[in-house]
């Protein structure tokens, strides 16, 4: 068997998945966050530095041990998300034969957290949307940007993501571009559309100094293409003026389109297929945000409740 150091057998690992797996930028920081922080686990069990560990330093004790210490540390569902990333990760080393034992075999990953997504009423989410001035180009463009994420049930970065082209106003669609590069077509309603058109009116106004990213469609006043940092700041913005108590993230506004869709009769699987849900079962959960308002409202109203 090959001799082969952890950092660097990690470092080979990551290349294989951003140069052969092309996986997406989001995914490989996890993943190199994840992976760095098994390392200094080890290193830290064996009071050694973390460059000079041998791959046979993962071993099923040094997992357990990194296991214990995620769930201590953190959510059971991010506890199991990198356990899943140490499993990738010695896949790859036995494959490379620079272990000879699988160090995960037999540890199963924590059940996850059994907790509901966040989500806005439909009064308060009709509220945020009109929030944004739609007076100003930024206002204009902030509108559209909640319309469409809430029309469609977008991920952040598959907003940003979004290209003139991929809009189709004739049929009433969007092309979207999703995790591990996966196309879906989702409805866009008249109402986001309507709001794009505005938006799109304004752009020179928006971006004074000109268009340097002519494709996509959401632009900041310097004109490139939007960030999902500033999304989630102007949907802090918006709560607060448009008076919507707390704070969410942008992925509520996702979550909201779903459970409004379940609470109004739409089909799961329809809803799994817009949301591009690779499994029904990561769709069911908006179940259990329905029927957790529907035992609300007989709490609520039933006088033996």
């Amino acid at each position: 068997m090959a001799t082969m150091g952890l950092q660097a057998a990690i470092n080979d690992f990551m290349r294989r998945l951003r140069v052969e797996e092309n996986v997406s930028p989001n995914t490989l920081r996890a993943y190199a966050a994840d992976l760095n922080q098994l390392l200094q686990s080890i290193a830290a069990r064996r009071h050694t530095d973390a460059s000079v560990l041998p791959c046979d330093g993962l071993d099923r004790d040094a997992v357990r041990a990194f296991l214990v210490e995620r769930l201590r540390a953190s959510k059971r569902s991010s506890a199991a998300r990198k356990l899943s990333a140490v499993k990738r990760l010695a896949a790859h080393l036995l494959e490379r034969d620079w272990l000879a034992i699988d160090p995960c075999a037999g540890i199963q990953a924590p059940r996850a957290d059994k907790t509901l997504p966040a989500h806005l009423s439909v009064d308060d989410m009709f509220r945020l949307l009109a929030a944004p001035d739609a007076d100003t180009p930024a206002g204009r463009r902030d509108r559209a940007i909640l319309e469409v994420t809430y029309s469609c049930g977008l991920r952040v970065s598959e907003l940003v993501g979004l290209d003139w082209r991929d809009v189709d106003e004739s049929l009433g669609v969007a092309r979207v571009l999703g995790k591990g590069g996966k196309e879906r077509i989702v409805p866009i309603g008249d109402t986001a559309l309507t709001a794009l058109r505005d938006y799109r009116e304004r752009l020179g106004a928006l971006c004074p100094r000109g268009i340097r990213d002519a494709d996509a469609v959401f632009l900041n006043q310097r004109g490139g293409r939007l960030t999902v940092r500033s999304v989630a700041r102007l949907v802090d913005t918006w709560m607060l003026r448009g008076a919507v108590a707390g704070k969410i993230s942008p992925h509520a506004l996702r979550h909201s389109f779903a459970t409004h869709l379940l609470g109004a009769g739409a089909d799961l699987r329809a809803i799994q297929e817009m949301l591009g849900h690779a499994s029904l079962s990561t769709t069911q959960k908006y179940t259990h945000v329905d029927l957790q308002q529907l035992m609300a409202a007989y709490d609520k109203a039933h006088p033996r409740a």
